[in-house]
């Protein structure tokens, strides 16, 4: 399930993924893999250089050992934007912008937190699980908070020195902002929640 991914305590085993999660993970792979072979084809050399990152980006959770939701989720959710900001949809639906950074920075920001508790900089979930709770939740808000400043920056390099036609701006800048903010509350009480729900399986 969606958070099959941090490690329990030493009683325990790392999660198991389903056949179907497995499906959809080398559907999502396989996707981006596609898309870099159709963008040299048809795109430029910055679509390009999107669609690899793309890709690089959806071998993360599987080198971290992720499981479950956060790993298709994350990997569709890169792809899909990636494809919006080519095919100019943001440019069709303005407002598409919005859920596009809530969605995409909450899940980067919950396998980033995934990823500090892999490596030991954060501690594992233990028997006083709601401290752990509530930081797990602080973490991922702060981590959000970053990416979504890093987003920002990104695109503004972007209009600058690439494409003019990335959309930049006072207002878009704050309301891009706030729902990358809001994503990443979310993903993070989520992620509390299901590991908390998990912990107390027998």
């Amino acid at each position: 399930d969606f958070f099959y991914m941090i490690p329990r305590p030493p009683r325990a085993t790392q999660g198991v993924s389903s056949p179907a999660s497995d499906v959809y993970k080398s559907e999502v792979r396989a996707g981006a893999a596609l898309s870099v072979v159709v963008a040299g084809a048809t795109l430029d050399g910055v679509g390009v250089a999107l669609f690899l990152l793309v890709l690089g980006g959806t071998m993360v959770p599987r080198a971290l050992g992720v499981t479950g939701v956060l790993d298709v989720g994350y990997g569709a959710a890169l792809l899909a934007s990636a494809w919006a900001a080519q095919l100019e949809w943001y440019r069709a639906v303005p407002w598409l912008d919005l859920p596009v950074h809530a969605v995409c920075t909450g899940l980067i920001a919950a396998l980033a937190t995934v990823t500090l508790v892999r490596v030991g900089a954060l501690p594992a979930p233990h028997a006083d699980a709601r401290p752990w709770r509530t930081g797990v939740v602080v973490v991922t808000t702060g981590l959000g908070a970053v990416l979504a400043i890093l987003w920002e920056l990104g695109e503004w390099a972007g209009h600058t020195f690439l494409d003019d036609r990335i959309g930049v701006g006072y207002g878009d800048t704050v309301t891009d902002l706030a729902t990358g903010l809001l994503g990443s509350v979310v993903a993070g009480v989520l992620l509390a929640r299901g590991t908390a729900a998990r912990e107390h399986r027998p």
